[in-house]
């Protein structure tokens, strides 16, 4: 069983990995605020640089979630764009409220419908929203992972039935009838907590809030390796079957930490529905799910910060690449996964070893 190699980094160089953390989280706090100087300032950044980098860190906690399932517990999952997907629509129910005021949402009313979905109780209060943001995604990965888990489905067929379960999502989130905006989604947000959305001033709080997520999720990752817990799932993940004549069951600990990935996923999926607009269906797209799992091996599966570093990278090329050449983005994409497989199996934070052993 090998240890991530972030945690042998922090043991062996603890002072530089802290410094360097230290570094990069006090230049994320300090960022946004960089948005209230005059745009003629050299150091001023515009909101949308500000936005687009809190995207990229939503995505960023995404990486981290399914860091947590498949570095660790092996499981590669193509289904977290769902969690991230769920987790969105709960905030977006609530936004959609605050814009409709005491009326239905504007898709509803264009559709003629009477009066809000039974499912829809509630949402105009934020407590209830998060109390949704948390449990859909949560209860259902609870109720996949204990049937796959007790089913003993693993490697190839796990990750082809969460490809299935996001694929069914995104159809039944498609059609009109379901009451989540059809094909359009959810998008024309006015207010958040009583704040306009698109003031400066809340979206320096939304990217305070992303970066703060992101350093939680990081804290337990990191507490999760640290512990018995953490070895029993790299158990899992390198020799299962001798894990179980040890006498330990292997699928409690799947369960938690793929219930609690999902949970990372609705929540990340929720502060990125008001920083970027709108949510709609695509977010349930099996592709965005395989791109995730990229961002995973290229930035270094099992190292809890190589994810992170993975899909600021990809997303970063990704927005400078649609830009410059837009009809050749996915074969960029596709290279570089070609490239990491041949050249960096380990990822880029796998570079650190090599170094280490030259």
């Amino acid at each position: 069983m090998t240890q991530p190699l972030t945690l042998r980094l922090t043991r062996k160089a603890p002072r530089l990995m802290l410094g360097m953390g230290s570094l990069i989280l006090l230049t994320l706090l300090i960022l946004p605020f960089l948005a209230l100087l005059p745009a003629t300032h050299p150091l001023a950044i515009s909101t949308y640089t500000l936005t687009l980098i809190g995207k990229i860190l939503c995505y960023a906690i995404v990486a981290l979630a399914l860091d947590l399932v498949w570095g660790y517990a092996g499981l590669l999952s193509l289904g977290h764009g769902l969690f991230f997907a769920l987790g969105g629509y709960a905030m977006g129910m609530y936004l959609m409220r605050q814009a409709a005021g005491d009326g239905l949402p504007a898709f509803m009313s264009f559709l003629s419908w009477q009066e809000l979905p039974w499912f829809w109780a509630g949402t105009q209060y934020f407590a209830w929203a998060l109390c949704l943001i948390v449990l859909v995604p949560g209860l259902l990965a609870l109720l996949f992972g204990w049937f796959a888990f007790r089913s003993k489905i693993k490697g190839v067929y796990f990750s082809i039935m969460t490809q299935a379960l996001t694929y069914a999502g995104m159809l039944l989130f498609f059609r009109n009838e379901t009451g989540f905006g059809g094909n359009n989604g959810f998008t024309g947000f006015t207010t958040l907590l009583g704040f306009p959305i698109t003031a400066t001033t809340t979206r320096i709080a939304l990217f305070l809030a992303t970066v703060l997520l992101m350093v939680a999720a990081l804290a337990v990752g990191i507490a999760l390796a640290r512990s018995k817990f953490g070895r029993v799932l790299t158990a899992v993940r390198d020799q299962e079957n001798r894990l179980m004549f040890c006498g330990y069951d292997p699928k409690g600990f799947k369960l938690f930490v793929w219930t609690l990935s999902a949970v990372i996923c609705g929540l990340a999926g929720a502060l990125y529905v008001p920083q970027v607009g709108i949510i709609n269906p695509s977010e349930m797209s099996p592709t965005n799910s395989i791109e995730a799992a990229i961002w995973v091996a290229l930035g270094g599966r099992g190292t809890l910060v190589g994810p992170l570093l993975g899909a600021a990278l990809v997303n970063a090329a990704k927005s400078g690449f649609t830009v410059a050449f837009p009809e050749y983005w996915l074969f960029f994409l596709g290279l570089i996964f070609i490239l990491v497989t041949l050249f960096l199996p380990r990822g880029v934070i796998g570079l650190l070893r090599r170094r280490k052993h030259d």
